[in-house]
């Protein structure tokens, strides 16, 4: 079976049998919430009990509440019965609306409890909150009195909490008999401090605040409102059901836009994925600059473009394999040519055997030998495959080492090789190839300069860093010419001999040491006045 196919019923099976799940807990969890639904209505109980509450807070007392009730049973359309938490009947919706009361339904009653919450007026002495509990005790007292006359004389009253939670009283009017009590003057305020100060003694500030409120409610409990419980719904009452037909087209409708998506979907995948697979064949028969068109920013997407990275990677190794193999026979061709030829003049008596040729046939083996040790150890630097010893290493011993092993080459060019360490700098490292670096780089600086010149060894410490510079006093290197010094086989000056040249190597194996040492190399120059090569490495603590 072809992909298309299999993801098509795949999907196709994901998609009917979610939908089927889904349409069976939508039937079975809609007509849950519709039978919840009629007894009690979420949004419907939360602005009765809301609407209650503010009425009790604000009066003082539940005379005159009927018409509320009322008006709320009407707005929802829910059967309201209202009781005190004393079984003490209020109203009833069905009595206010003229018919008889039925049986209550069988969900539990909703408590509304008006009075107010104090709102802890805890401080840093414990002493000032009592009394400002003392006041909101009064306060409170003063406010159910004014709140309880402007009901009984009818005026439309309202409140807002103050900072205490206590209610403050306005109304549309003020009859002339309702006279505000002065919470100042209650004749009960010594009672309520002796009540209050036992709270002192709490050893928490939670147990403190939990006994202020604790002794506000029972000291005003007498003249407070009483809770309620607010029973909606009757007995009886039908659930609302919940077609089927709907939930059913629904579901076929779902069905098939995920079988059409399925379809979009395969197609989608199948069309870059057919592509993906004929630039692999064609990369796999060779052709290395096949590409496949990526737009888009999905998962095939990511997939062209890695692709086409895979494919560009392996065109420019083969490219660098085919340079290297280029360069490799043109240094090898010339002199692997001048020995054939005087080794066939030696086997047909042309040229005597004198020692002076035969040492100049084995030192031009030797250099040989040297790019071909050169190229083996490059190779296995850019594999990742070369050894490293690594342990602590002392750049001033190290420098003084190189200086010691080409100071005899110096003399002879009349050089003057000097080292420049003025503190300790150490690093973790393998000593040998930092030898070899260093000898790559110190050998290029004394065959660049003349006679009379001057090549310095320095290393220096800068923050975590460890600095290490050849510098020398040559001829210098055109900028022009700076870019390509760490290629394979370029020398800066393409007349110079085997004999003064070096392999055309050795920058780029040391610049692939101290790569794989987490270090850089840079080359300042300047014609005509010098060329410093600075190294730098991760200097140990």
């Amino acid at each position: 079976m072809s992909l298309r196919l299999r993801v098509l019923a795949l999907l196709a099976l994901i998609a009917l049998t979610a939908t089927g799940a889904t349409a069976w807990l939508t039937l079975r969890q809609a007509t849950s919430q519709v039978k919840e639904s009629v007894a009690a209505d979420r949004e419907d109980v939360s602005r009765i009990t809301e609407a209650l509450q503010e009425y009790g807070f604000a009066h003082g007392t539940w005379e005159g509440v009927s018409p509320t009730v009322r008006a709320l049973a009407k707005d929802t359309g829910q059967r309201i019965r209202v009781v005190t938490d004393n079984d003490v009947l209020l109203a009833d919706s069905d009595a206010l609306a003229g018919r008889s009361p039925r049986a209550a339904g069988g969900q539990p009653p909703v408590l509304v409890d008006p009075r107010p919450r104090l709102r802890t007026p805890a401080g840093p002495v414990r002493r000032a909150s009592v009394k400002r509990t003392v006041t909101a005790i009064a306060e409170y007292r003063s406010a159910l009195t004014q709140a309880g006359c402007l009901t009984r004389a009818g005026a439309t009253v309202t409140a807002r909490p103050d900072a205490l939670g206590i209610p403050r009283i306005t109304a549309d009017r003020n009859p002339g008999n309702c006279v505000t009590p002065d919470p100042g003057a209650d004749p009960r305020a010594g009672e309520d401090n002796e009540a209050l100060v036992p709270c002192v003694e709490e050893s928490t500030d939670g147990r403190f605040t939990a006994c202020l409120r604790r002794v506000f409610a029972e000291r005003t409990a007498t003249l407070a409102p009483p809770r309620l419980e607010v029973g909606l719904g009757f007995r009886g009452e039908a659930p609302a059901g919940l077609a089927a037909a709907p939930t059913v087209a629904v579901a076929a409708g779902v069905a098939l836009v995920a079988v059409l998506g399925a379809l979009l979907l395969s197609r989608a995948v199948l069309r870059p994925v057919r592509a993906l697979t004929s630039a692999a064949r064609g990369l796999g028969e060779g052709e290395l600059a096949r590409r496949v068109p990526v737009s888009g920013r999905d998962e095939i997407a990511e997939l062209g473009r890695a692709f086409n990275r895979m494919a560009e990677s392996l065109q420019s190794a083969e490219e660098r394999q085919r340079r290297l193999t280029g360069d490799i026979a043109h240094e090898l061709r010339t002199p692997l040519a001048n020995l054939r030829g005087y080794l066939e003049a030696l086997r047909d008596g042309v040229v005597d055997p004198s020692p002076e040729l035969l040492d100049s046939l084995h030192e031009e083996a030797m250099l040989q030998q040297r790019i071909v040790d050169d190229l083996q150890d490059l190779a296995l630097a850019e594999a990742g495959a070369l050894t490293y010893h690594r342990a602590e290493v002392g750049l001033g011993d190290l420098l003084e080492t190189a200086r010691t092993a080409h100071a005899a080459q110096a003399e002879a060019a009349g050089v003057a090789l000097r080292t420049r360490v003025p503190h300790p700098v150490r690093v973790h490292a393998d000593a040998d190839r930092l030898r070899q670096v260093v000898g790559n780089l110190l050998g290029n600086a004394l065959r660049a300069t003349p006679p009379g010149g001057t090549v310095i060894l320095s290393a220096e410490r800068h923050g975590a860093r460890a600095v290490l510079r050849v510098a020398d006093t040559g001829t210098g290197i055109p900028a022009e010419q700076l870019p390509h010094l760490f290629d394979r086989f370029w020398r800066a000056d393409a007349a110079r001999g085997r004999q003064t040249g070096g392999s055309g190597l050795g920058l780029s194996i040391a610049r692939q040491i101290v790569a794989d040492h987490g270090g850089t190399v840079e080359v300042e120059s300047t014609v005509g006045a010098g060329t410093t090569f600075t190294v730098t490495l991760a200097a140990t603590p």
